[in-house]
């Protein structure tokens, strides 16, 4: 499948495209949001009002011209307004989303603004959040509120009592802050069910950026062999399937599978995870990358455990809903509740923030067969493995584990089983 190019997709193509991703993510429901873009003519073409969006098809989508001519088949959205008052008053943004994500609805109904300084991506996508007064869902007044917001340059804006918006220069601009933002409001509200979050210091979210390794010397020569090729495919299915199932989000995610020696392919760093192709993906040989490529901020860690780990084919590094909520409170993620968790991953430790930088060795000191996953504070989980689908298995069930532990906080005092059933274990499924 060739790479999305949605510069040269159309706006009714492009807003069809990203409702639908929204939709089915459960960010929306069947009558709530609305999407538009403004084109170089100044004409905005916006979803309709009163269609389900999880039918939406181009022919659906109107036309408000730039003289206030509205063409199309339906009425358009309700909300509309506010979408022109954005492009009035800040014409670089080109792209805006509105909808109900239940996180970030969460934090509208309590009043608050999410301190996106809780993930380092978090900040860097987002930028700042406005906070905009309720007024009536499409009336003028709620179009001059929010408008009022984005004067103050910001790109992201909690509706109180209502709901988010968010402006892009194009629309994947605005659906990476969308989603990138509610991922951050869940992952708050996730930590404070079982403890309390901690905020990244903006030093470190700098130090965060820093690791991008723009210096990595490149090749001269490429070689793109059948079994290099193949390896290109496995990484690719399972970043899409991780995103599908809400393990991996546009902004953040990086997978990696050895390929021969300590040689190995790896995601690269500001590709849309959900649109990755075949030819993003870096080759890494020699300690050199693939020409024209930047690869993950990771890469060096993942270069030393191929290095270190002969065991290990495949790590996957990458935040999920629930497992986030033990990695931004620090607290530990107790799989001895669950004797299958606790089978294949056995202890997942916390590493503090930064242990996943360039020169760092807790974690490469940390991992064994014995400890194939680690949580990182304030970051992600990293999860090692033989095969890559068996390393993705490792995944699903350290999330589900941490979904059933967080949903279980809210009942009572968690009880896992105990030394003696845990040796039980170990003699019969890890001799």
């Amino acid at each position: 499948m060739k790479k999305l190019d949605t510069k040269l997709m159309h706006p009714r193509d492009q807003i069809t495209m990203i409702i639908d991703k929204i939709y089915r993510s459960g960010l929306t429901t069947t009558s709530g949001g609305n999407i538009s873009i403004i084109d170089d003519n100044g004409d905005v073409w916006v979803t309709p009002s009163a269609i389900d969006k999880g039918t939406l098809r181009p022919t659906d989508m109107i036309c408000v011209r730039k003289d206030g001519t509205i063409e199309g088949r339906h009425k358009p959205s309700s909300e509309y307004p506010f979408h022109i008052a954005i492009y009035k008053s800040r014409p670089e943004i080109k792209a805006v989303i509105h909808a109900h994500p239940p996180a970030l609805v969460s934090f509208s109904i309590v009043r608050q603004i999410p301190n996106t300084n809780v993930l380092p991506q978090a900040k860097n996508v987002c930028g700042p959040i406005g906070y905009a007064p309720y007024a009536i869902p499409g009336s003028d007044e709620l179009g001059e509120v929010i408008a009022d917001e984005f004067k103050k340059g910001v790109n992201a804006v909690i509706m109180e009592n209502h709901g988010t918006v968010v402006g892009g220069s194009d629309l994947n601009d605005a659906y990476q802050r969308f989603e990138t933002m509610e991922f951050c409001a869940r992952t708050l509200i996730n930590g404070n069910t079982i403890g309390k979050p901690n905020y990244l210091t903006d030093a470190q979210i700098d130090e965060f950026e820093d690791q991008i390794p723009r210096l990595l010397p490149e090749m001269t020569e490429v070689k793109y062999c059948s079994e290099e090729r193949a390896i290109r495919e496995q990484i690719k299915n399972i970043v899409l399937r991780a995103c599908d199932q809400g393990l991996m989000i546009s902004s953040y995610g990086t997978v990696s599978v050895r390929w021969k020696d300590n040689d190995f392919l790896i995601t690269p760093t500001n590709v849309a995870r959900w649109d990755i192709q075949l030819e993003d993906i870096v080759q890494i040989k020699d300690g050199k990358r693939e020409p024209g490529k930047i690869p993950s901020r990771s890469t060096w860690l993942h270069q030393e455990i191929y290095k270190r780990f002969p065991h290990v084919n495949s790590i996957i590094l990458t935040q999920t809903p629930y497992l986030m909520a033990y990695s931004v409170t620090g607290e530990k993620i107790d799989v001895r509740t669950i004797p299958e968790s606790w089978i294949f991953l056995q202890d997942i430790p916390n590493m503090p923030f930064g242990a996943h930088f360039a020169g760092e060795e807790v974690i490469l000191n940390t991992l064994s067969e014995n400890t194939p996953a680690v949580i990182i504070n304030n970051d992600s989980v990293l999860v090692t493995g033989d095969k890559l689908l068996g390393t993705f298995d490792k995944l699903e069930v350290a999330e589900f584990s941490a979904k059933s532990l967080t949903m279980g906080a809210s009942l009572g005092k968690l009880i896992p089983i105990n030394d003696e059933q845990v040796e039980d274990l170990r003699k019969k499924f890890l001799g």
